[in-house]
């Protein structure tokens, strides 16, 4: 009997609600009443510490105001379930209920005359949130039209911001009257009426049909902004491509999204008339959804610590201090996977990454840990690649052959309807914050390899494409997998003929690991047992919960660690740093000198910010705030086992050669030398035949070619088949 003893005499409610037609329901509570329960929830909801918390949110931001659902529906569920039948209808009145309760908060203030006068308030944005699981974006269909709908996906472009009309003036062209008509929220227009109510005097002309004329400097506007929300990844159903809606925003929520954020959206299921190129449907509508309220699923820097209970905390700060905490994380990191303890420990580094700095000139040093693996096919690479992918807060996996620069940066696209150009963030935009694993990294085209570079290093992708400079942030981590060109690692060749990337791409690893498949028996046998235990156990712990348990405490931990820890240097680990640098610098140079080649993998003050990234991401892993001497090793042994053991690998001319061997090459070189004369070129096949039958081994005769190639004295032709000797 909710209203039976308002006075409901002296107002009139038929234009808002039309009895009779709609929801009968509809008329039990009248707009006076909903206004009265709005004003009341914002002044008297009591908070669970005995607070008001909407209306100490009102004074502290006067210009919007969050609510959440549970708390209506505990304030009044009548109402609540109002809002999310006819939001539209409702959600005005909730906003004026705001307004009117923010003005009688605020205290008189003295005017010009120095009378006390009501102090002006604006109007007040309401923001629905509630705790209820996402619909997804494939069910929303017809039965939730103007309904309150919740999806969650990734913005994948944005608008530009628009002025929005909220009431249109009109002007009539014959009596000059003026009318204010309102415009419906959303991308809907305003309806504006055919005639002129002005009543014509004696000898007047009366006004024709149509005669409004928009004054559009005269009419109020609001922001508007519409967004393409995309399906998340890992909601798309097998074989099936993502669908995407059109959302709109306005108002505070304008220019508050970048794409490529996940975002949980409360919002409006409206339709709005598309162009007018489908003529002939009439009632065919696009859908789209008017946003009420939104909030970003995973920020990289802000709302971070409150989203751990306290146990959680306790849990991980336990877990940090106990001595064998490095090594059982490290054993998390692709437990089905036999061996490589060097490579898990390094995508364990990777995953916390070290500290990001800002310095006072406004240079910004990454804290994000590249790593590439580089070897024999069936060494786990692209498994180690797809863990990584699964346990890190935010990855994009991709496959070198399948992607373009566009596709790894950003792409300009022109939208179909009003033809501008907006920008689409690729894989590293999209992972900003998390990690890119690329696999088959070796196989992608030099001019695409290209567009990595800058995201590599600076963590920006800058862009000048149609009309658009822009710079976006990517500032992720890079896990690249890659064969060497023959297809397995040769190791009769040199470093440089089987890493084959260039110098200015593998300086930006930190880590580069090549990773071979050395064939022994006891290690062989360890391998098939392991590999056929997994394949045993493998059904049976399918059905186990513990993997996956393991999987998100990783991943809870290692974002935790993320938010909460930043370590530096400690002065001794800075100087027992840096002399050891100076020592490699040394050595390489040594090294260099010796062979009178480069290394194949440069050792460049980059490599030295790589160590100091390791030592801190080691630090963090035990949350201390300070990384000492004891992770430096750590990180030099690391550092050690993969880009100097990959600087150092493949053949030299002087190294690990017996002098029996050496007087062996020499023969080889004289027989090839007698064989071919200057200029003239033979099969590579054909020259080893020939000189296998006078008595010398294969793979000595394959060394004295590779020799006389480093010396420049003969050069390969056609794709290494043919040799050609040279002056």
């Amino acid at each position: 009997m909710s209203g039976w003893d308002e006075g409901a005499v002296f107002y009139s409610d038929q234009a808002q609600f039309p009895r009779g037609g709609g929801d009968p329901d509809q008329g039990s509570i009248t707009r006076h009443t909903a206004l009265r329960k709005f004003k009341e929830f914002i002044r008297g909801f009591n908070g669970e510490k005995g607070d008001f918390p909407y209306r100490e949110s009102l004074v502290h931001s006067p210009d919007h105001l969050t609510v959440a659902m549970e708390d209506l529906d505990a304030f009044d569920a009548v109402l609540s379930d109002k809002i999310r039948k006819f939001p539209a209808d409702f959600l005005p009145l909730f906003e004026t209920a705001a307004s009117e309760v923010l003005a009688s908060l605020r205290s008189k203030v003295a005017g010009e005359t120095g009378e006390m006068e009501e102090p002006i308030t604006g109007e007040v944005q309401v923001f629905l949130s509630s705790k209820e699981s996402s619909v997804s974006m494939r069910s929303v269909g017809a039965e939730y039209m103007s309904r309150l709908v919740k999806i969650s996906g990734i913005a994948i472009a944005a608008s530009r911001v628009k002025a929005k009309a909220t009431y249109v003036t009109l002007m009539c062209k014959n009596c000059k009257s003026i009318k204010t008509v309102p415009c419906r929220p959303g991308l809907g227009g305003a309806i504006v009426p055919r005639s002129c109510d002005h009543v014509p005097q004696a000898g007047e002309e009366p006004c024709p049909l149509d005669p409004w004329i928009v004054a559009p400097d005269k009419s109020k506007y609001v922001d508007l902004q519409t967004l393409k929300l995309q399906e998340n990844p890992e909601d798309v159903p097998t074989g099936e491509l993502p669908r995407n809606t059109l959302v709109s925003i306005d108002r505070h929520l304008v220019q508050t999204i970048v794409p490529g954020t996940r975002l949980t959206v409360m919002g409006i299921y409206s339709i709005y008339q598309a162009s007018a190129a489908q003529k002939g449907a009439v009632g065919v509508k696009q859908p789209y959804i008017r946003v009420v309220g939104l909030e970003q699923t995973r920020e990289t820097n802000s709302s971070g610590p409150s989203t751990f209970t306290l146990d959680e905390e306790l849990e991980f700060k336990e877990f940090a201090q106990r001595p064998d905490a490095y090594a059982k994380l490290c054993s998390m990191i692709g437990p089905s996977i036999y061996g490589h303890a060097d490579v898990k420990k390094a995508l364990a580094c990777l995953l916390f990454g070290g500290s990001k700095k800002r310095l006072p000139d406004g240079v910004q040093l990454r804290g994000d840990i590249h790593v590439l693996l580089l070897g024999d096919p069936s060494t786990a690479k692209s498994q180690f690649l797809k863990f990584v992918e699964k346990t890190a807060p935010v990855a994009v996996y991709t496959s070198g052959k399948g992607s373009s620069a566009a596709g790894l940066t950003a792409s300009v696209i022109r939208d179909s309807s009003s033809r501008e150009f907006y920008l689409e963030g690729g894989a590293m935009v999209l992972a900003d914050g998390g990690v890119v694993c690329i696999d088959e990294f070796d196989k992608m085209r030099p001019e695409d390899r290209v567009a990595i570079h800058e995201a590599m290093e600076q963590q920006t992708i800058s862009i000048a494409k149609a009309g658009i400079t822009t710079v976006l942030n990517s500032r992720t981590s890079v896990l690249a997998a890659a064969n060497p060109p023959s297809g397995r690692y040769d190791d009769l060749k040199t470093a440089q003929d089987n890493i084959d990337l260039q110098t200015t791409i593998l300086s930006r690893f930190d880590l580069i690991f090549i990773v071979k498949d050395i064939r022994e028996y006891d290690q062989d046998k360890k391998i098939a047992s392991h590999i056929i235990k997994v394949h045993a156990s493998g059904a049976a712990a399918s059905k186990s919960t513990n993997a996956t348990e393991g999987e998100n405490w990783l991943k809870r931990y290692i974002e935790y660690c993320r938010v909460t820890c930043h370590p530096q240097l400690s002065e001794k680990a800075a100087e027992m740093l840096q002399n050891k640098y100076v020592e490699i610098r040394q050595r390489m140079r040594q090294q260099a000198n010796e062979t009178g080649k480069a290394a194949a993998v440069p050792i460049t003050v980059r490599q030295l910010e790589a160590i100091i990234r390791l030592s801190e991401s080691l630090a963090k892993m035990r949350l201390t705030s300070v990384a000492t001497q004891e992770h430096v090793e750590e990180a030099f042994r690391l550092f050690n086992v993969s880009t100097m053991d990959a600087a150092r690998s493949g053949i030299n001319e002087h190294l690990n050669l017996t002098p029996e061997i050496a007087n062996e090459i020499k023969q080889a070189e004289a027989q090839i030398k007698r064989r071919m004369g200057i200029g003239s070129h033979i099969s590579e096949r054909r020259l080893i035949d020939e000189l296998a039958r006078m008595g010398m081994n294969e793979s000595i005769v394959r060394r004295a070619v590779l020799i006389m190639h480093q010396r420049d004295e003969v050069e390969y032709k056609r794709e290494r088949h043919v040799i050609v000797r040279k002056a």
